[in-house]
């Protein structure tokens, strides 16, 4: 599979991709109706394995008063329990918050009476031994399509033996895996095209039995649709057969909502000192017209400003780009500052399979529930 070509990283390249991305905001968010999407949906940041995360980092479709609840087990697998959420087809990603070389996957969720417990266990590099770490997790399901046009939103899940499980695509048609090699996938989304790579992807590996990483290996963009290629590894090198979800957005949030502050990036320039705004522009959103730039701050650690969408509750996950068995986290909590509308993300960090800081790509999305 063919995969569009990454910016030089030129500054030149970053001005005309900040113009760019003011422009095709200004067209895709005016006089666009909301659809009714999705039907449930939840986040949290979970700071501790046995403890609710703050009223303030968390949100979801459930009404007051509800909150999430934690719990975990000698197993180190944690229990996150959505209320109100219980249902069917939906998608779950994980992201660990660690200062170390921690990466987290979903090991399955499943619902009990109202809620939707999604169950949790993050790992350590090298080797993938079981810790409790923090981490930043939702669950999402949709059902109703198409979405008004200048938007877009797909999700699939993925288990072998089972093929496809979950699925949704804004367009309404149907989204497609055509399994490779041992360990490699190749996603198919149509009616969802551009004409530039546009938009943003998140996949989480889903695995019960053990340690998993899941990448983005790969993204193609036509008028007919996107294509992904995602590729997984255990805790080592070897690449696995395991389940997965990912979730594509464009104009929308990484839940399938509409919400007034929301944002995404690519960082496709790991190696810029930066700061520098991604392109193509569309890669680089921001639902309040800011220019969210990334910049260095150190190897294999990236700090991301999201401007003008700060707004709590909100979340924020990472997944890496052509990483190979390699991961990537959030080094700790981003900062929020409503009184600027501003986010701070300190930082990406990425890793090799042995735990040691990288310089990798990484695509990176930030939600409010508001």
């Amino acid at each position: 599979m063919s995969t569009s070509s990454l910016s030089n990283g030129r500054r030149s390249a970053a001005v005309a991709g900040a113009i760019g991305l003011v422009a095709s905001l200004a067209v895709s968010v005016a006089g666009t109706a909301r659809a009714a999407v999705p039907d449930k949906w939840g986040f949290a940041f979970v700071s501790a394995p046995a403890v609710p995360s703050v009223p303030a980092d968390q949100a979801g479709s459930w009404p007051a008063p509800l909150k999430v609840h934690v719990t975990h087990n000698a197993a180190k697998q944690v229990f996150v329990w959505f209320p109100r959420l219980a249902s069917k087809d939906g998608v779950v990603h994980v992201t660990a918050v660690n200062q170390g070389p921690v990466w987290c996957d979903a090991q399955k969720w499943v619902s009990s009476g109202l809620s939707e417990v999604v169950v949790v266990r993050c790992y350590k590099a090298p080797g993938g031994t079981p810790v409790f770490s923090p981490f930043t997790v939702l669950y999402t399901t949709s059902s109703k399509a198409p979405f008004p046009g200048g938007r877009a939103y797909g999700y699939i899940r993925y288990q072998p033996g089972s093929g496809v499980i979950a699925r949704f695509n804004s367009a309404g048609a149907v989204n497609t895996v055509t399994p490779g090699p041992v360990g490699v996938w190749l996603v198919r989304m149509p009616g969802l095209g551009s004409t530039t790579l546009a938009g943003g992807v998140q996949v989480t590996a889903v695995d019960p039995a053990g340690p998993a990483k899941c990448e983005i290996a790969g993204w193609a963009a036509a008028l007919s649709g996107q294509r992904f290629l995602v590729r997984c590894f255990n805790g080592g090198t070897t690449p696995l057969k395991v389940g997965w979800t990912l979730s594509y957005q464009r104009a929308r949030a990484i839940t399938g909502r509409q919400p007034k502050y929301f944002a995404y990036t690519f960082d496709n320039l790991p190696l810029a000192t930066g700061p520098y705004a991604p392109a193509p522009p569309r890669v680089n959103f921001n639902s309040m017209l800011g220019i969210n730039t990334v910049s260095s701050a150190g190897a294999g650690l990236r700090l991301v400003h999201f401007p003008r969408v700060g707004q709590r509750p909100d979340a924020v996950f990472v997944s890496g780009f052509k990483t190979g068995p390699g991961f990537c986290n959030l080094l700790t909590a981003w900062a929020t500052f409503p009184a600027v509308r501003n986010v701070i993300v300190r930082d990406v960090a990425c890793y090799t399979t042995a735990g040691k800081h990288k310089s990798q790509p990484s695509l990176i999305t930030y939600t409010s529930a508001h």
